[in-house]
């Protein structure tokens, strides 16, 4: 099969024929029919991101495709299903702190490095092979959608999990820090799909502030961030009393930003923090332990919250038709890539299509 292989970090993908993944117990094979660029892959790919990778590695992060074939513990899939390929891998000798590496993408700690070893190939390639576990079904699809489909799931699982870890409710207020970035954008079609009352949107792109005000209206109240602390934190805390602050701010940001988002929570409120800054982050203790705040950290999201996202796009509350998207052929994969950072995400997918959609068994 061919595939888009990464030999050293800053090196160029190299797309070449490789070995085909070979099924075992416990697997899925997946014909890939459309697989997500992030507006950041260039930057994972230079190593600027410092994510953990055993090279030479197929690259890519999630997928949508037709299943080839299944090992004999699946009892219900079966070939020519469509399903997502979930890129977050867990370990099954572990319940309680289970190892997860991000297939294809990065890993975290030794054990996530080990997880590599069978699993390490991502999806910029013609097949997929993922624990049985990660194939999750979507039932029909129309395959001119497969692009939205896994634009809409693979961007917005991440923000889904931080709602999930926060344990938002319908009718709550929400604070979006990094409100205009890829995932922040999800985030705010997400809470409101979960019903959020109001979401609080803060950012310095004032052109996506009135996209996300237009397309959503008035349960969503944008804020342009100042740079000054006290003065954004008022900004962002007039909306009323703030129930949760979730928090999906990239590494270039310090922990000011952070923390003057956070620091809007009503007494007895939530705090989740899924970005990716790097900073160490300052609260005030007697403020945390005089007010009950919850401050919570979360990388991705439980293995069910695939489903619960599913039956949110199928139910119509959350809609795919909000993402446009650019389709490449596997061949066009660097093309892929500078398009994904110019367009910087925010409701514009980057996608490739590595293989054909029309039959699973060639």
């Amino acid at each position: 099969m061919k595939a888009a292989v990464l030999t050293k970090f800053g090196a160029p993908l190299s797309v070449r024929e490789v070995p085909d993944p070979v099924l075992g117990t416990g697997e899925v094979l997946v014909d890939v029919v459309a697989a997500p660029v992030l507006p950041y892959t260039g930057e994972a790919l230079a190593g600027d991101r410092g994510f953990q990778l055993d090279l030479p590695v197929t690259i890519g992060i999630g997928a949508v495709g037709r299943v080839r074939a299944v090992g004999p513990d699946a009892t219900r899939l079966a070939v020519g299903d469509w399903v997502l390929c979930d890129p977050t891998l867990r370990s099954r000798d572990h319940a309680l702190t289970p190892d997860i590496m991000l297939q294809g993408w990065s890993a975290r700690g030794e054990g996530g490095l080990r997880l590599q070893r069978p699993y390490g190939d991502g999806s910029f390639a013609e097949q997929l092979l993922v624990p049985t576990e990660n194939a999750i079904p979507l039932g029909p699809i129309d395959p001119a959608n497969a692009g939205r489909w896994v634009a809409a799931t693979v961007v917005s699982l991440v923000p889904y999990g931080g709602f999930l870890a926060g344990e938002l409710r319908p009718g709550e207020t929400v604070v979006i820090s990094g409100a205009t970035g890829n995932f922040g954008s999800a985030a705010v079609a997400v809470a409101l799909a979960m019903g959020a009352a109001r979401v609080v949107a803060p950012g310095r792109d004032e052109k996506m502030l009135a996209e996300l005000e237009k397309r959503f209206g008035s349960r969503v109240r944008t804020v342009v961030l100042t740079g000054d602390e006290d003065t954004d934190r008022e900004a962002m805390a007039a909306a009323g009393p703030v129930d949760l602050v979730l928090d999906l701010l990239p590494p270039s940001v310090g922990g000011g930003p952070v923390r003057a988002a956070a620091m809007t929570v009503r007494e007895y409120g939530r705090i989740v923090l899924m970005g990716g800054v790097q900073d160490d982050l300052s609260l005030p203790y007697r403020w945390l332990m005089r007010n009950g705040i919850t401050v919570r950290g979360q990388w991705m999201y439980p293995r069910w919250a695939n489903l619960r996202l599913i039956e949110l796009i199928r139910s119509g509350l959350l809609d795919l038709n909000q993402f446009e998207v650019t389709e490449f052929a596997l061949d066009d994969v660097h093309a892929a890539i500078e398009h994904a950072a110019a367009t910087g995400g925010k409701f514009h997918a980057t996608v490739l299509r590595p293989g054909n959609d029309t039959n699973p068994v060639r």
